[in-house]
């Protein structure tokens, strides 16, 4: 089932989500899911939180990052993306680590803004699995980025936080007409503040 993703201003982007456990209800129809409203916003990540659910949980397919045309060039930050599928239950970043490295990031909470997010290259991080299996893993390049744009969300924190005071500015009435909906996007959204 395709939900509605959470816009800008809602609170829920903004909270901590809360650990769950093994029996959490309906777990594997919530990641079902997650993964066709993913799909079907083309999005590489979505976080429960866009989803209004405060909890510790987030999927990705970094696929699209590994579509590219036969005359464009090898990009070593997308190795391996075709099969970067993963679900992340309760995750925890171990490590951040290497150079910090700009990239034109958006957010599906946030369509129509993109803009330089500086993110270290590369992350460990422990998760559960979708069969509860505890892993603990490093990535790095685009693979990091996901993990770390949608590791924010689970933690309430949002890609313009790590803009600058006067970015922020110069974005504001843009986040504020998110927030009225007076947008248009191609996907089901749910919007803090109704039109009129």
């Amino acid at each position: 089932m395709i939900l509605p993703i959470v816009a800008y201003g809602d609170p829920v982007l903004k909270k901590e989500g809360e650990e769950i456990s093994k029996d959490y209800p309906d777990l594997d129809k919530l990641i079902a899911d997650m993964f066709e409203t993913m799909y079907n916003a083309q999005g590489v990540g979505l976080a429960a939180p866009q989803i209004g659910k405060s909890i510790r949980l987030f999927i990705v397919d970094g696929s699209p990052f590994a579509d590219r045309d036969e005359d464009e060039e090898e990009d070593p930050m997308a190795e391996g993306m075709e099969s970067f599928k993963k679900v992340f239950i309760n995750p925890i970043i171990e490590e951040e680590k290497g150079d910090e490295w700009g990239f034109n990031e958006g957010c599906l909470s946030i369509p129509k803004i993109r803009e330089e997010v500086f993110r270290n290259e590369e992350v460990v991080i422990s998760y559960y699995n979708e069969n509860w299996e505890l892993q603990e893993e490093t990535y790095t390049g685009y693979k990091a980025r996901i993990i770390q744009h949608e590791y924010d969300h689970v933690d309430g924190v949002l890609f313009t936080d790590h803009l600058s005071p006067l970015k922020r500015k110069l974005l504001s009435k843009k986040l504020q007409n998110i927030t009225k909906g007076e947008i248009e996007v191609d996907y089901k959204m749910k919007f803090p503040v109704k039109r009129r």
